[in-house]
This record gives C-alpha cells, structure tokens and sequence, in this order.
C-alpha cells in the first residue's frame, strides 16, 4: 500500500512543479490566475492525501478554509483585472 502513497505523492509534486512552470511563465495575468488555482487545487489534493495517509482529519478544516479563500481570491482578482495591454481602450463614437 505504501506504493500507492507514494506514487500519489510523486505525481502531485510534478502537477506543482508543472504549474509553478507556468506560473512563473505565463505570458498574461490569467495565465497566471488560472496556474494559480491549479496549484491550490493540487495543494488541497496533497493536504488530503495526507489526511487519508496519516489518518489524521484534523487537517481536513483546513481544506475548507483553503478552497474559500482560493475561490474568493480568484473572483476578485478576475474582477478587478486591469488589461494587459498598453494601449489604452479605444472608446466607439455613438
């Protein structure tokens, strides 16, 4: 059984280690956003592998706290972006 752990454990740091690629290269700001809520989610899958491994639910509350504050973060984010361009917006004459 401890091959199973194991292997979860190689695959979510290569998840993390992919998404920190585009994290860090991500040629626009929703790039970024959306590498960003993929590491949260690959992060709330190790915290519950972990939880499962170690038998242990007391991080489980952490789980919840982690996805609010990842979903209100995105939202916000998504809202208040500022584009991405230099040139500023061309307004259309009515």
């Amino acid at each position: 059984m401890s091959t199973v752990w194991t292997i979860a454990a190689v695959m979510l740091t290569a998840a993390a280690a992919i998404t920190m690629f585009r994290l860090l290269a991500g040629p626009s700001t929703l790039d970024r956003l959306v590498a960003l809520d993929t590491l949260v989610a690959v992060t709330l899958c190790g915290i519950g592998t972990w939880a499962a491994y170690s038998l242990d639910t007391t991080v489980t509350y952490s789980l919840t706290a982690l996805a609010l504050i990842s979903f209100v973060g995105s939202v916000s984010v998504a809202r208040f972006r500022v584009p991405d361009t230099d040139e500023p917006r061309r307004k259309r004459a009515s």
